[in-house]
C-alpha cells in the first residue's frame, strides 16, 4: 500500500519507468527503478524497465499477472489483458532467439503468450490463451489452440470501448474519446443494455 502511494505521488508507474531510463540523477534513477519494480510486484506483474512502448498500453483490468520481458517492443494503442506473457527466448540455439515486437493497435486477450523473436503486425487481435511463436501479418486474428492466423482485408477496430457515466467512450493515444457515431452508439446500446 505504501509503495502504491509513493508511485502515485511520483506520477504513476509509467512516469517512474521513464524516469528510471532518462533521469541524469543517479539517486532519482535508482529510487524510480526501485519504486517501479515494487509497484509492479504488488500486482504480480513484471514489465521490463527497458521494454519499449509507442504509448503506454491500456490494461483494462490492471497489469495483474502481466509479464513483458526486457527488450520487447510494443507499438501504440495496444490493449493488454491480465496474465499476458510477452517473453524473450534466450535459448541460444533457437531460431527465435530474442524478444517480441508488437505493432500498433493490437488487442491481446487474457492469458495470451507471445514468445521469442516474433513480429506481430499492426492491428492484430490475439485471442485469449493463444500461444504465438511465429510471425503474424498485419490485420490478422490469432486464436487459441494450434496457431491459426486468419488474414483480414480490412482494418479492425481494436480500441477498448467502455461505458462510463452513461456514455460510451474509447481509449486512443492515452486519451478517452466519447463515441459520437450514431450507428456505433446504437450497436453498443443494443448489445449492452
Amino acid at each position: 500500500m505504501l509503495i502504491e502511494g509513493l508511485a502515485k505521488i511520483c506520477g504513476g508507474q509509467w512516469a517512474l519507468k521513464e524516469r528510471s531510463l532518462t533521469s541524469r540523477n543517479k539517486v532519482i534513477r535508482r529510487l524510480s527503478t526501485f519504486l517501479y519494480s515494487k509497484s509492479m510486484q504488488a500486482k504480480g506483474a513484471m514489465i521490463g524497465i527497458d521494454a519499449h512502448f509507442g504509448t503506454p498500453p491500456f490494461f483494462p483490468h490492471g497489469p495483474y499477472g502481466v509479464f513483458i520481458s526486457h527488450g520487447a517492443r510494443i507499438g501504440r494503442n495496444c490493449i493488454i489483458f491480465q496474465h499476458v506473457m510477452i517473453a524473450s527466448n534466450t535459448l541460444i540455439d533457437s531460431p527465435r532467439l530474442g524478444a517480441p515486437t508488437i505493432g500498433d493497435n493490437c488487442y491481446i486477450g487474457v492469458g495470451a503468450k507471445i514468445i521469442g523473436n516474433v513480429t506481430i503486425g499492426r492491428n492484430v487481435r490475439i485471442g485469449a490463451n493463444a500461444v504465438v511463436t511465429n510471425d503474424v501479418p498485419d490485420f490478422s486474428i490469432v486464436s487459441a489452440g494450434e496457431q491459426k492466423v486468419v488474414s483480414w482485408d480490412d482494418r479492425m477496430d481494436n480500441r477498448f470501448y467502455h461505458k462510463y457515466n452513461g456514455c460510451w467512450r474509447y481509449l486512443e493515444n492515452g486519451i478517452w474519446h466519447q463515441v459520437e457515431d450514431p450507428d456505433d452508439l446504437e450497436l453498443f446500446n443494443s448489445r449492452f443494455s
